[in-house]
This record gives structure tokens, C-alpha cells and sequence, in this order.
């Protein structure tokens, strides 16, 4: 009896030890046979637990481009415990995002998704299916329409010149002063957006809410909701480690998500309030929120049951978008544009004399002169293909196996790339590609795109593979088509109101154009820069959009 005790211990741990080793065979064999199944694309070898991480730097974009060089256009990384590929070049991101687009349309579960998504209830983060369906309908049909955007005209116009006014009164009288360019600029698009989708200017000195946020402080909250859900978080990509939290990111998530939602709890109560009190017979949409409350009332009565309701959470995830999008990617991308034109200055001057020639010294630039300005929107162009704000666009992930043929992987072979893998697009290495924007591609040079010029007939728009800012297919941005009318018409406006220097003892040349990899990539350093009024004062003091 002393020994059956034992002997039963000796068995147990001999049959869980068989177990082990036929389970390990088992893993092995998969993984062999996984190995053998599919041609996977060249890359790397990954090392334990991190795969390829440390091969990413603080500018993945850059990394990812030298790779390439090294590999090719399509290659295969693990990232962690997850297997990624890279398409850097037009043929791999046409294969992605219009050939296999809906096989490609995935999104990775990540914890900025969850923490300041609401559980990836928003356009960005949500997964491909139903909820996302809905709210892509929603965006296209009532939010982004040609006739919606064209109703906000008149605060757009608003909105510039209170920046032309800012600036003009930040530009001191008789000495110069140094302006923080990208100040008055967030503070310009913020108005802009705050104004379309609340309805109402709730950052600011002049908001016109009791829910207002200071605007040092919103911007505060914006910069790290973009630099958070672009961040590698270790947690996204070894899950184990995800409950440690080793870089904090998560703690910073759920701060984030708190200030953000308390905020728009407070501006979706005053809309409500204001439905109560106009009634819902004679209540009308003044500003996006409204549409979606409206989208969420009519979706309960109706008895719509595709996909999950159009939940409070979602109105304010949605909503969320709208304003994170609109404000941080216009702002960041007019201030690469003055960067670049500030360190060539005949661009500057070209466009300046196109905005005095076509709309003169006597008002300000219209948004229906912007069709006549071909220098500014090739301007605007040079702009998005060398500082796309997403470098990477936002990671897709393969909903089930494809094959990239042999002539698009750009090695005369074809391989796969398994359901589960997850995608990135390296539009900023495809729109610095030699064979696509000739032999100088990092030259500054918006000439490339006006007649004649070599790209003259490539857009922004989603169709032209190898210049993609706002990404292509289903998961494009739908907002595009604001954002670039906000660009336009606020950096016309720029150039036209004012003669813009660098700060004495900056060379053009010297001015620094250092990067921040987020969800957008910004200015390492702030630009800064002199300006001087150039047109009759009176237009600086202009305050209705009459």
C-alpha cells in the first residue's frame, strides 16, 4: 500500500509526458505541413517571442522601404506572434485594396480599437461585416455627400478667416514675431470640423457651449489619441505580454478614452435636449451628429436588424472619427505643405503669383476658385505623396488565403498569403518608387503634376495605385473629398494673405523635416515662421460668411 500511492504519481506524470511529446509532434508536423502547403513571401528570419519587431525602428515606414530594397516588393514579416506582409510597391497595393479588396478587408483586433473605439464600434477599427456596412452606408449617403458637404460651405469660409485674423493679429505690428504655424492652423480645422459634425464650436475661447474643452488641452488629447492608435504596442503583437502593459500604452488608452467620452457625452445630451425642445415633427439636421441620431432614430423604427443597432456608443465612435480625422490629418498636412514650400521658395512663389493672378488683391480666395488654380492643387498633391499622414494606411487583415501571382510580386514568383495574415501598404515607399515619379522622387516638385509634367493625370482619389493618401477600396477613407477641400482652400488662403520667411538664421535648406510615426506622421519639431500681411487690412477683420 506505501508503494501504490507512488506508483500511481509515476504513472500519471509518464502518460501526461507521452501526451506532451505526441502533442509537440502533432504542433510540429502542422507546422511543417503549414510550411510545405503554402509559398510563403521572402523576408527576414524572425527571431523568438518579438519575430521581427526589432527590425521596425521609430519610423517603420523608413524600415520597411529599406527592406524591401533588400527583399522586394512583397515581403513577409512576423511581427510577434502574428504573420505580416508588405506591399511597397503600385502592383501589390492594387492586388490588396482592388483586386482582393474584400478578402483584404479585415482589421486586426488591437487595444487602441477597444479602448478609444468603443470596442471597435467606429469606421476605423470596426470589422469588416454588418456594423461597418452600416456605417459606411451612413458616411457615403448622408455625411460625406456632395450636397452635405456643400451646406457647409459658408462655416469652412467662417473658419478661414478667423485663422487669416488670428494670424494676422499674431504677426505684430512693425517688428516681426515668430508664429507657431501649427496652432493657429489645429485651431482653423477644429473650428472647421467641430462646427460640421456638433454643430457647434465647443473648443475655444469663442465656443459657444457649456461643453466646451480648452483648446490647448483638446489638442493635447488629440495628439495623443493619434500617436496611440499608430504606436506598436508590444500587447498587440504577443498577446501574453498584453496584460503587463510594458510601455503604458494601455493606461494612456483608457485616460484618452475617458476625456473624450465625457466630452462627447456632454455634447450628444445638448442635441438631445434641443430635439426634445424643438420636437421631433419639426426637428431638422444641423450638423452630422444630428444625421446620426436621426440615422439611429429611423434605424429602431423601421425594425432594421442587419447587423447591430446604431448604439449610442457608435454615434459617438463614429462621430469621434470625424473629428479626429478632420482636425489632426488636415492640420499636420498643412503644415508639411508650408514646410515645403518655405524650403523652396519658387514654389512658393509660383503659387503666389497663380493666387494673384486669378483671384487679385481685393478679397479673398472662394472655394469655387479653387478649379482654377491648377499650381495649387498640384501643390497640394506633392504635399500628400511625400507626407501621406498614414504612411502605412491602417493594417489590413486577409479574411481568407489568396495567391499573389508571380508579375505582381515583382520576382517572376507567385506566393500566398494565408487568412489570418495581416496587411500593411507602404504608400509613402510606393509614391517615392523612381520607376513611377522619375529619378528624383523625394524632390519637392508639384510642377510633376500639372500638363505635361509627367503625372499630370494621377489623383488622389483612390484609383491611381501609386499615389493612395487616403488609401483605396472599401476601407478608403470616406472623408477624403472634405479633407482636401479643407486643405485647399485654408492653404490658398495661406499663400495669398501673407508672405511667409523662415525665422532669421534658418536657411531653407537647413529647415529640419524630421518625422513622428503615429496613426498620422507628423512634424518632428513644429514649424515656425514669419509672416507679413499682404492684402488690404480690412479683409483681415472680416467675420461673417456673407
Amino acid at each position: 500500500m506505501e508503494l501504490a500511492l507512488p506508483a500511481a504519481w509515476a504513472s500519471s506524470f509518464l502518460a501526461v509526458l507521452m501526451a506532451t511529446a505526441i502533442l509537440l509532434l502533432v504542433l510540429r508536423h502542422g507546422r511543417n505541413s503549414h510550411r510545405h502547403r503554402y509559398r510563403l513571401p521572402p523576408g527576414p528570419k524572425p527571431w523568438p517571442i518579438i519575430g521581427n519587431l526589432h527590425l521596425l525602428g521609430a519610423l517603420p515606414h523608413r524600415s520597411l522601404r529599406e527592406l524591401s530594397k533588400r527583399y522586394g516588393p512583397l515581403i513577409q514579416l512576423r511581427l510577434g506572434s502574428f504573420p505580416v506582409v508588405v506591399g511597397s510597391s503600385a502592383e501589390t497595393a492594387r492586388f490588396f485594396l482592388k483586386t482582393h479588396d474584400a478578402a483584404s478587408a479585415g482589421r486586426p483586433r488591437t487595444a487602441a480599437g477597444r479602448h478609444t473605439a468603443y470596442n471597435y464600434s467606429d469606421m476605423l477599427w470596426s470589422p469588416y461585416g454588418a456594423h461597418w456596412r452600416r456605417l459606411r452606408r451612413v458616411c457615403l449617403a448622408e455625411l460625406f455627400s456632395a450636397a452635405r458637404l456643400g451646406s457647409f460651405e459658408h462655416i469652412r469660409r467662417d473658419e478661414v478667416r478667423a485663422l487669416l485674423r488670428g494670424l494676422h493679429d499674431a504677426s505684430g505690428i512693425g517688428m516681426p514675431v515668430v508664429v507657431k504655424v501649427k496652432e493657429h492652423l489645429f485651431a482653423a480645422t477644429l473650428g472647421m470640423i467641430s462646427r460640421m459634425v456638433l454643430g457647434n464650436k465647443y473648443v475655444g475661447k469663442d465656443a459657444g457651449s457649456g461643453s466646451a474643452m480648452e483648446p490647448e488641452e483638446f489638442m493635447r488629447v488629440m495628439e495623443e489619441f493619434f500617436f496611440l492608435n499608430g504606436a506598436l504596442n508590444v500587447g498587440d503583437f504577443v498577446p501574453w505580454l498584453g496584460w503587463l502593459d510594458l510601455q503604458g500604452y494601455v493606461g494612456r488608452m483608457k485616460n484618452v478614452a475617458w476625456a473624450l467620452d465625457a466630452f462627447m457625452e456632454r455634447v450628444l445630451d445638448e442635441h438631445d435636449a434641443r430635439r426634445r425642445l424643438e420636437g421631433d415633427g419639426s426637428f431638422v439636421a444641423k450638423d452630422m451628429a444630428d444625421v446620426l441620431r436621426l440615422q439611429q432614430r429611423r434605424q429602431i423604427e423601421s425594425g432594421d436588424e442587419e447587423g447591430e443597432p446604431l448604439e449610442r456608443d457608435s454615434v459617438k465612435a463614429l462621430a469621434m472619427d470625424l473629428i479626429a480625422g478632420g482636425t489632426n490629418t488636415n492640420a499636420v498636412t498643412l503644415e508639411w505643405a508650408m514646410s515645403e514650400l518655405l524650403r523652396n521658395p519658387a514654389a512658393m512663389d509660383a503659387a503666389g503669383e497663380e493666387l494673384g493672378r486669378v483671384v487679385g488683391r481685393g478679397r479673398l480666395v472662394r472655394e469655387d476658385d479653387i478649379q482654377s488654380l491648377p499650381y495649387l492643387r498640384a501643390v497640394v498633391k506633392e504635399t500628400l505623396r511625400l507626407h501621406p499622414v498614414g504612411t502605412l494606411l491602417a493594417p489590413h487583415e486577409a479574411q481568407e488565403d489568396a495567391t499573389v501571382p508571380a508579375f505582381v510580386s515583382g520576382n517572376g514568383v507567385s506566393y500566398d498569403v494565408p487568412a489570418g495574415t495581416r496587411v500593411l501598404v507602404n504608400v509613402w515607399a510606393i509614391a517615392r518608387d523612381p520607376a513611377l515619379w522619375g529619378p528624383k522622387p523625394e524632390e519637392f516638385r508639384p510642377e510633376r503634376f500639372l500638363e505635361g509634367g509627367g503625372n499630370s493625370g494621377v489623383d488622389v482619389v483612390g484609383q491611381d495605385m501609386e499615389l493612395l493618401p487616403f488609401g483605396a477600396g472599401r476601407r478608403m477613407c470616406p472623408g477624403y473629398g472634405l479633407g482636401i477641400k479643407v486643405v485647399q482652400i485654408c492653404l490658398a488662403n495661406l499663400i495669398h494673405g501673407f508672405a511667409w520667411r523662415l525665422p532669421d538664421g534658418v536657411a531653407a535648406e537647413e529647415l529640419g523635416m524630421d518625422e513622428v510615426f503615429g496613426l498620422t506622421t507628423s512634424r518632428k519639431f513644429p514649424l515656425e515662421a514669419v509672416l507679413e500681411p499682404k492684402l488690404p487690412a480690412h479683409l483681415y477683420t472680416l467675420h461673417s460668411a456673407g
